[in-house]
């Protein structure tokens, strides 16, 4: 009796211990930020927007009115920044919040999404800039003069729309 009690509490052990990691490692995994506040740091040369770790938050080029690319597989590399539904971000101007297909209330910068990216480790990163895939990543820049984000290039019909690549 007492060998099954010991088996019995050593697995609720185990299983409490898998919650625990599991919950650690989606944490540590970043898949979505939460923020309220939107702050200003420097990458690049520039001034950019920073979530509240100082991480360089970026836009897809080919997210425009309201389409989303992002999703699926693509917020493993690129972390949506998401606010509580019916919170408005603050901190810098143009700031607003749009729904993702998944519910959640992402924050955008002068109308776009904005993402961390998994690459990126502490303040002044920005390995992002620039990166290709179904559109170009720019970091947000503050500045009118410096906010050289291009406008969507018109994307090729396909058979498949691309979204969440």
């Amino acid at each position: 009796m007492k060998l099954k009690r010991n088996i019995l509490l050593g697995g609720a052990a185990i299983a409490a211990a898998a919650v625990i990691a599991v919950a650690a490692l989606a944490s540590a995994s970043g898949s979505t930020g939460t923020a309220k506040t939107v702050k200003t740091g420097h990458a690049l040369g520039k001034t950019v927007l920073v979530n509240r770790a100082g991480l360089t938050l970026y836009s897809l080029s080919a997210e425009t009115r309201g389409r989303f690319i992002c999703t699926s597989a693509c917020v493993s590399t690129w972390h949506p920044l998401v606010v509580k539904r019916g919170q408005k971000p603050t901190g810098a101007q143009s700031l607003g919040t749009i729904r993702r297909p998944n519910g959640q209330t992402q924050v955008t910068y002068r109308g776009r999404p904005v993402y961390t990216f998994v690459g990126d480790h502490k303040p002044g990163d920005a390995k992002g800039e620039g990166f290709k895939d179904v559109g170009v990543w720019h970091a947000a820049t503050v500045s009118a003069s410096t906010n050289k984000t291009p406008a969507a290039a018109p994307q090729p019909t396909t058979t498949s729309p691309g979204y969440g690549y």
